[in-house]
Order: structure tokens, then sequence, then C-alpha cells
């Protein structure tokens, strides 16, 4: 009888080459010459909603508005961000503002 077979003789090694110096595996290196664009106003608002979405502290965030949940935040004293009834309160009647990540899905 002979060793037992274990389930990496059945595949070939496969060396694989280290790339440039600073460069991680995954990402993408930069185009030459291309610069980062910079986030618009309503995409920066966006993305600090998102933020405050994601952020558990303040308690769960389906079924409500997003300043109906920064108003029950406030009222237990958990001290939500200033800046982001100041992002809802300029976009009163914008759904994309108004609710969170979570509102497309059903509950």
């Amino acid at each position: 009888m002979g060793r037992k077979r274990l389930i990496t003789d059945s595949y070939p090694v496969v060396k694989r080459r280290e790339g440039p110096a600073g460069h991680s595996k995954g990402e993408l290196a930069p185009e030459l010459g291309e610069e980062p664009q910079p986030l618009s106003v309503d995409e920066a608002e966006l993305e600090l909603l998102r933020q405050f979405d994601l952020a558990w502290q303040y308690g769960p965030c389906t079924g409500i508005t997003r300043l109906q949940r920064w108003h029950r935040a406030e009222q237990m004293g958990l001290e939500p961000p200033a800046e982001v009834r100041q992002v809802l309160q300029t976009h009163p009647g914008d759904p994309r503002f108004q609710y969170s990540l979570w509102h497309v899905y059903p509950l």
C-alpha cells in the first residue's frame, strides 16, 4: 500500500507572480492622468445619510423616515449628528434623502 492520497494531489501547483511593489491583490491601479472625481454636494450629503443609516447606535431605521429616526435618537439622548438633520431639512420632499437605505425592501 502506498501513501494516503490527499485532495491536493489532484490539482497542479500554480505559482503566482508577485505584483509590483506597493500593489495589493485585487486593487485596481488608477489610470494615468486621471484624477478621482470629487463628490457632488448631493452625493456627499447622500453618503452622510447612508453612514447614518448604517450607524446602529441610533436604533433601527426600517419602517420610519430618517428624520423620525433622528428625532427618536435625540429624544433618547443618543446625540445624533446635527448635520444629518440639516441635510434632511434642506430636502423635505425628496425620497432619496428622506427614506433609509432599506425602505425599498419589504418588512
